[in-house]
């Protein structure tokens, strides 16, 4: 039976193919190429999508580390670190080292401290065109900081101190105030065990968490056992301070509980004042001049506290000692206030007036040289300077500072002599008096002659003792200056005279003196001691011979 077709015009008719023929499996092949191809391209382009959003989107990332400041993860696909910078709280530099992939400082940074670490990932060429060639990362951060979480300890006898800290710690520092030693431990731990000596005292203790930190130290006291109220005195009694150190008390129980509101009693009662500074902690603040050079300074509890700890003092009072100034600052200060003949060449620039600056030269004296203020200087007089050494010209330059200040007259320089020296100093209150050597020779006549400033001012005959009561050898300062007195003794012979109406006297050794006095003759032994003058003479030696003023008999 023939079958027809009915087609369409324009249309090819359908080739006629058997079932069985090979063609249908050929025609079909050639048809799923393109398709098989299509899809793998899609595969391909699918991946290749991933792979770029996984990219474009991995990122570096910085974060804070255990040991170092930081860390830096680098983005998928790799980078490497163009810049980095570290910065503080005031947005100063602070330098830093990247190592491997952690962040260090190289400098040590504090405990607490706030800090901003900034960060420049560069991309590879290849891949900067799809995930950008720059990456900046940023993480501000606090250092760690760990604190004791005890100030007040009870220590047992031969046993460290037990410290425990808020947080493991790498390192302590330990020590008295401005004196720390800093010891790494083996490894990071909460409590650490610090030597101690005495049965009580103070401590300053830092604990630093990172290796690279420091730390602000804080005070650790430590009592023996017992129920009675004990304190610790930082300095430790018995020790040196300065004039204006601090006192710092720290009880076993609070301020309020042991002194009831009475503050401890200090000596010398200059001005000063207490401090409350915790609930078992008081500081004594010395103002002004403070203890004073060459002060000892007690502080004195209730009788129901125990001082523990130190050298100085009893268990109710303790003791400290202020040094004195040295002689050369000593011989300094007359010379520039005129008290001594010389004038004083500094090595560097002269100290500051500041009453702080003052102190810490009376201790510890500037270099420099001194230079005679005058020409014509005698011989015996050049014998007696020695810069540094406490000798005779020096004793009598303070005594006439001291007669002039209105001190008591002793020829030491005590605290008070300092202060007022300082003062002196300060408000510029120099002496126009000059400087005078008086010089009397037991030669054959026996004379006089007075140096001031250069020159010879006075020079005459004179009487001194007689055998049987001679006057002294040697060279005295004048401490006592008189217009007129009456003068009493015993003779030779064991009477007794009362001379009155003296004039002109300047005693200089004992009952030893200078002064008027009328006899038939002079320039030969007659007094009982003293060194006797014509009134004329004795008139004219008198207003060069104030106290202090140096007499030296040979």
């Amino acid at each position: 039976m023939a079958i027809s077709y009915l087609r369409p015009a324009g249309t090819t008719p359908p080739s006629r193919i058997g079932l069985g023929s090979p063609l249908i499996g050929a025609s079909r092949r050639r048809r799923r190429g393109p398709a098989i191809a299509g899809l793998g391209l899609l595969a391909v382009a699918v991946a290749l999508g991933a792979l770029a959003a996984y990219l474009s989107g991995s990122r570096g990332r910085i974060a804070a580390d255990p040991v170092a400041l930081a860390r830096v993860d680098l983005p998928a696909g790799g980078g490497a670190v163009e810049q980095l910078a570290v910065t503080g709280p005031r947005a100063n530099l602070i330098p830093a080292a990247l190592r491997g992939r952690r962040i260090y400082p190289t400098v040590r940074l504090a405990a607490g401290e706030r800090v901003v670490v900034h960060l420049t990932i560069v991309r590879p060429g290849w891949l900067a065109w799809l995930t950008g060639r720059r990456e900046r990362l940023r993480l501000a951060l606090v250092t760690p900081r760990a604190t004791p979480t005890a100030h007040f300890l009870t220590a047992s006898p031969g046993r460290p101190l037990e410290v425990a800290f808020s947080q493991p710690v790498s390192a302590v520092a330990y020590g008295q105030a401005g004196n720390l030693v800093r010891h790494a431990l083996r490894a990071p731990a909460r409590v650490v065990a610090l030597p101690h000596h005495g049965l009580a005292g103070s401590l300053q203790v830092a604990g630093i968490v990172r290796a690279w930190e420091t730390a602000q130290p804080t005070t650790i006291s430590w009592f023996p056992a017992g129920g009675s109220a004990k304190a610790v005195a930082t300095p430790a009694p018995g020790s040196q301070i300065g004039p204006s150190t601090k006192l710092l008390l720290t009880f076993s129980k609070p301020v309020s509980a042991v002194l009831g509101g009475h503050y401890p009693i200090v000596l010398p009662a200059r001005s000063g004042h207490w401090v409350t500074l915790g609930t078992h902690t008081i500081e004594f603040v010395p103002g002004g001049y403070g203890y004073g050079l060459g002060a000892r300074v007690t502080v004195a509890l209730p009788s129901g506290v125990r001082l523990v700890g130190g050298r100085g003092g009893t268990s109710t009072v303790g003791t400290w000692t202020v040094p004195p100034g040295s002689t050369l600052r000593l011989q300094q200060l007359l010379s520039t206030l005129g008290y001594l003949p010389f004038r004083v060449h500094y090595a560097g620039a002269p100290v500051p007036r500041s009453l702080g600056a003052q102190e810490q030269a009376a201790l510890h004296p500037p270099a420099g040289s001194f230079s005679w203020r005058y020409g014509n200087v005698p011989t015996r007089l050049q014998a007696l300077w020695a810069p540094g050494r406490y000798g005779v010209m020096t004793k009598g330059a303070v005594m006439m500072f001291e007669h002039d200040h209105g001190l008591s007259v002793d020829g030491i320089a005590g605290p008070a002599v300092w202060k007022a020296l300082i003062g002196a100093v300060d408000a510029g209150q120099r002496s126009s008096f000059g400087y005078t050597f008086v010089q009397v020779s037991e030669g054959s006549p026996e004379t006089e002659q007075t140096w001031h400033d250069g020159k010879i001012v006075v020079s005459g005959l004179v009487n001194t003792g007689v055998a049987a009561m001679p006057t002294a050898q040697g060279v005295f300062p004048v401490f006592l200056h008189l217009r007129v007195t009456t003068m009493s003794g015993i003779n030779p012979n064991g009477s007794h005279y009362v001379d009155p109406g003296i004039p002109w006297v300047s005693y200089f050794n004992g009952g030893d003196a200078l002064h008027g006095f009328i006899r038939a003759g002079y320039g030969y032994p007659q007094s009982d001691g003293c060194v006797e003058m014509p009134y004329s003479e004795a008139a004219a030696v008198y207003p060069y011979t104030p106290v202090g003023t140096l007499v030296d008999v040979y």
